[in-house]
């Protein structure tokens, strides 16, 4: 069996774009926290296990809880999440499954302006992005170190 790339060493020219997708996110009006939320469901939900390491330590570093991170996967059942969290958590399985209703569009438009409405949609196709290059060309899940990326 032949080792796969380290696309992190041999893919930065194809990885810049998605590093400067990055970090025009990290400058947009969204909360931290809620990327972060958005980022570990979606990278939940295809099952990528080095962005889901990523994300609960970078969301656990910043101060969320355990508890939501467990019960993401719940997270319609549970009473942990905001309004606003549980419409980008809805809309962030809408846009990945590539199934955008008009009421999860809705009540997602209620609660995000124009602008982050259209930074959300990008928070969300760019992790699925970054999710499909990591099951590509797997890293070791358990890795990661808070802030390793910028």
């Amino acid at each position: 069996m032949e080792t796969r790339i380290n696309v992190f060493e041999k893919g930065q020219k194809a990885l810049g774009t998605l590093f400067g997708i990055s970090a025009y996110l990290k400058k947009s009006s969204l909360e931290k926290s809620l990327v972060e939320l958005v980022d570990f469901r979606v990278s939940q939900i295809n099952n990528c296990a080095y962005c889901l390491d990523m994300h609960s330590k970078e969301a656990l570093a910043a101060g969320e809880t355990a508890q939501r991170l467990l019960g993401i996967s719940a997270w319609k059942e549970t009473p942990y999440f905001t309004e606003r969290e549980r419409a980008a958590l809805a809309y962030a399985e809408a846009v990945n499954a590539c199934d955008v209703t008009d009421e999860v569009y809705n009540i997602a438009k209620a609660q995000f302006n124009d602008d982050e409405l259209i930074d959300l949609t990008l928070v969300i196709t760019t992790i699925n992005t970054w999710n499909r290059f990591n099951l590509a060309f797997p890293n070791t899940p358990g890795t990661y170190r808070v802030g390793q990326f910028g």
